[in-house]
């Protein structure tokens, strides 16, 4: 008889170990590569890769300090793309960014929004654009540089354009897609910053890293 409790008791642990290891397994977030994401998403040189890099990358913030990947080494970090005098897409980005923002201390993400137009977002526009909209500068930076390494950053780095030739030449880049990167800098999602069910979704996500 005391046998067969323990088979019992045994038999009911192992069904509620599977099912607790089920459930954590189902929000695990993926690790994304170019293999993963539509080709609409992937430029060119990285469609099928099963394995991805960010590239190494360097630029400058609104304060004018160099913002690098030592900046964000062991840090959970999100990445967009606007510019300052952009009428549409970006006021949005900007609002919703903010709502993730402030769902977190401003010592468990970085932002990093980078200036598809710094001939214009010079440093002290880039302050003034942090200003004007009451952001916190402590852990969202906002990053001009060289427009060759920011598309180069857009398209083989975080997916947020497969190439530029879809866009009209000499007009600036619009993406909506914002970037969710871990602590080992690997991209565990992608989210269209300008809808705020997306944003819950990311936060949700950031979340997960968080508790891990």
């Amino acid at each position: 008889m005391k046998k067969k409790l323990i088979l019992l008791l045994v038999g009911i642990f192992l069904i509620y170990w599977y099912q607790v290891s089920k459930v954590d397994d189902e929000f695990q977030l993926p690790i994304f590569t170019p293999s993963d994401l539509r080709q609409t998403l992937v430029h060119p040189d990285l469609v099928g890769k099963t394995t991805h890099e960010i590239p190494n990358f360097s630029f400058t913030n609104q304060n004018g300090d160099i913002v690098n990947q030592a900046s964000v080494r062991n840090k959970i970090y999100i990445a967009n793309f606007f510019f300052t005098s952009c009428p549409s897409i970006c006021i949005d980005l900007t609002k919703n960014l903010k709502l993730v923002q402030n769902a977190f201390d401003p010592e468990d993400i970085i932002i990093l929004s980078h200036s598809v137009d710094p001939q214009i977002d010079s440093v002290d526009r880039l302050k003034k654009y942090e200003e004007l909209n009451d952001i916190n500068g402590k852990n969202w930076f906002f990053l001009r540089g060289d427009i060759n390494e920011v598309i180069k950053m857009a398209q083989l780095g975080y997916f947020a354009i497969a190439s530029v030739d879809n866009h009209i030449e000499n007009s600036l880049i619009h993406t909506e897609n914002i970037v969710l990167v871990d602590k080992e800098s690997k991209i565990r999602g992608v989210y269209n910053g300008t809808s705020q069910l997306e944003m819950s979704y990311l936060i949700s996500d950031v979340n997960k890293l968080l508790n891990r």
